[in-house]
């Protein structure tokens, strides 16, 4: 039975540990900014890009990863005897799995599967990591599959952001414009349902949505043990510390990771985003 590799994208933002500890291969986005392309996570990194972001008056534009980046990982690991399983950011959000099933299209008959997430960032660094332990335990191609599909369920993913002009300007939110029209203190809490972001609801400071992210959360997991908690951030390190500290008192998590979210995920939220991802059962 051939071992299976696993290939995700770089807005999961996992812990570099994590990745080599797995084996994890991560195929980056690409940002565009001022005339210039940076490969997320590779060319540039999350403290020095929203300390850029919040001092430009420019937005950068992101773009999926190209069809040939997913071409040359297959090939190089089906011709090492692998077999491969890629789980990719939501193509609600990118075309980024588009690629990858364009790639796939080069290889009739391989042992290659690659699933759309509908998830991003950590929601889709859990999943990621359920299957890689599997694979690294020997799980087999069609037995990694499965246990994807079954893990689906078990996550969810809320954040808020600190000003909606990011999600406004990428076009990533519909309810968007109609609540720039609201007062600023308002802060939304958001999730990623059937594969896109959408608005939960709102709340008038910054603590209450700290607060509900986790009562929202504790009401998705309805009493499913184990937990697996993260929190990530956009320069928000102070208030992600404050969430999975409440997150770690509250449910008692086997596992807690705590990450930023990626320069291109963040290029959509900008600066403050705060996120919680949770799996449970």
């Amino acid at each position: 039975m051939k071992k299976v590799a696993i290939v995700t994208d770089s807005t999961t933002y996992l812990p570099q540990s994590i990745i080599d500890g797995l084996g994890i291969h991560v195929v980056p986005l690409t940002l565009h900014w001022d005339d210039e392309s940076y490969r997320d996570g590779v060319d540039i990194q999350a403290e020095a890009f929203y300390e850029r972001l919040s001092q430009s008056d420019t937005i950068p534009t992101t773009s999926q990863t190209p069809v040939e980046v997913f071409d040359r990982l297959f090939r190089e690991l089906l011709e090492k005897d692998y077999a491969v399983f890629s789980m990719l950011i939501s193509s609600g959000i990118s075309g980024t799995v588009e690629s990858a099933l364009q790639a796939k299209k080069n290889f009739p008959g391989a042992p290659l599967e690659v699933m759309d997430s509908k998830f991003v960032s950590m929601a889709l660094g859990f999943l990621v990591l359920e299957v890689a332990r599997a694979a690294k335990d020997g799980a087999s191609l069609e037995e990694c599959v499965a246990l994807a599909n079954e893990t689906y369920p078990k996550i969810g993913v809320y954040f808020t952001v600190d000003t909606l002009k990011y999600l406004n300007k990428g076009g990533r939110i519909n309810t968007a414009k109609r609540l720039l029209g609201a007062a600023l203190d308002i802060k939304p809490i958001m999730e990623i349902r059937d594969g896109k972001i959408e608005l939960v609801e709102s709340v008038r400071s910054r603590k209450k949505s700290l607060n509900r992210m986790l009562e929202l959360a504790e009401r998705e997991m309805a009493g499913r043990e184990p937990v697996r908690i993260s929190t990530f951030h956009a320069a928000a390190e102070e208030d992600c510390q404050l969430l999975m500290d409440k997150a770690v008192a509250r449910f008692s998590p086997v596992e807690t990771i705590t990450t930023y979210v990626s320069p291109v995920i963040g290029s959509h939220t900008g600066p403050g985003t705060v996120s919680i991802a949770f799996m449970a059962g």
